[in-house]
């Protein structure tokens, strides 16, 4: 059995008094650079409970930026907490998972890193695996057949050349390239004139944000059709860049992300970042499973992985047995005056 660095000590876990409620821990950063992603998280969360009138829940927050992750899952085991929401990033769940795993505690994570689900972790992020797939797939139906990438040195770049490399042979596609950079204009330049070099290509993934994405496409030859990856999903002045325009990626639908939108800036006077769809759909989640879990018992995991999924502010999602969150995704159009949707995401998992 795994242990981490902080396991409660016997007996120092909060006892459940009978008709008590399932306590749950969401673990954040509430300060530091990231605090306010994490305030959109823990305000979207709270905002679930009341918009499913839920009084079976008890949300406590930790902050992961203090004594760090870790110590931050202890607490809350010691404290009762029988679910862990979060933590955000790859390193921190790394930390918090040995301490749940000793606890026999699920958590349910904000990553986007597929290398840290498993054993009792998942991880309800967008991973570019999913949005690659996704618009490769698109593309392959509108007739490309061979493709390059421009992808930047780093994990995210490692993650999304992994995924481009599995989904193009899968849809009978072949690669001409893949190119990698350095995040400087004269890098992305190198990079796209290799790619350039190496004859025609139907269509060419770029898979970095819109702002790097935009340096690249303009150095891409004409002809080759521009795909993006999530990380575009929050640009929508992309199109500005003329090149850009025609441009396919794929993400989680924005609509009933909209409606969150409203409810929030109704209720705390701004506008949540978009990554607090993950606390609201995370408690959506909790929510649901709270019909078939009693206060006291453990979280009943199976029902994350049951085949029908959930329905969440970004859509239909479910968890593989991997642990990673497999969503239903939309392909967008770059135009020049926003986006524009030519594949709706599907509403229901086949």
């Amino acid at each position: 059995q795994a242990r981490g660095p902080y396991p409660p000590p016997p007996g120092e876990i909060a006892p459940i008094e009978a008709g008590a409620k399932q306590r749950v821990a969401l673990i954040v950063p509430l300060s530091g650079e990231d605090g306010g992603i994490g305030t959109s998280i823990t305000n979207a969360a709270r905002l679930a409970l009341l918009d499913t009138n839920n009084q079976s829940i008890q949300l406590t927050t930790y902050d992961s930026t203090q004594a760090g992750a870790a110590a931050a899952a202890a607490q809350a085991i010691r404290e009762g907490n029988g679910l862990i929401l979060g933590p955000l990033f790859a390193e921190e769940v790394r930390a918090v998972a040995p301490v749940a795993e000793s606890a026999h505690i699920p958590v349910i994570a904000f990553s986007n890193d597929e290398s840290v689900a498993g054993n009792g972790v998942y991880i309800l992020g967008f991973t570019p695996r999913q949005s690659i797939g996704r618009v490769v797939t698109f593309a392959s139906s509108r007739g490309a057949k061979r493709y390059g990438a421009l992808v930047p040195n780093g994990i995210y770049g490692e993650r999304a050349a992994q995924a481009f490399k599995a989904w193009v042979p899968q849809v009978g596609g072949s690669i001409g390239s893949i190119e990698t950079y350095n995040r400087t204009a004269a890098n992305v330049r190198t990079a796209a004139n290799a790619l350039n070099a190496k004859g025609k290509l139907d269509a060419v993934l770029i898979g970095d944000s819109s702002r790097v994405a935009a340096q690249a496409g303009a150095a891409v030859k004409p002809g080759s059709r521009l795909l993006g990856t999530e990380l575009w999903a929050n640009d929508h002045g992309i199109g500005t860049t003329p090149r850009m325009r025609g441009a396919w990626y794929a993400a989680a639908p924005d609509a009933r992300f909209n409606q969150l939108v409203t409810r929030y800036r109704a209720r705390y006077g701004k506008v949540p970042y978009r990554l607090g769809s993950l606390g609201y759909d995370s408690v959506l989640l909790t929510v649901r499973a709270s019909r078939s879990w009693a206060a006291g018992r453990p979280f009943p995991q199976r029902l994350l992985t049951e085949k029908e999924g959930f329905v969440g502010v970004d859509g239909i999602f479910r968890f593989g047995r991997d642990g990673v969150a497999e969503r239903s995704l939309e392909v967008r159009e770059v135009t020049a005056t926003g986006t524009t949707i030519v594949s709706p995401a599907a509403t229901s998992f086949p």
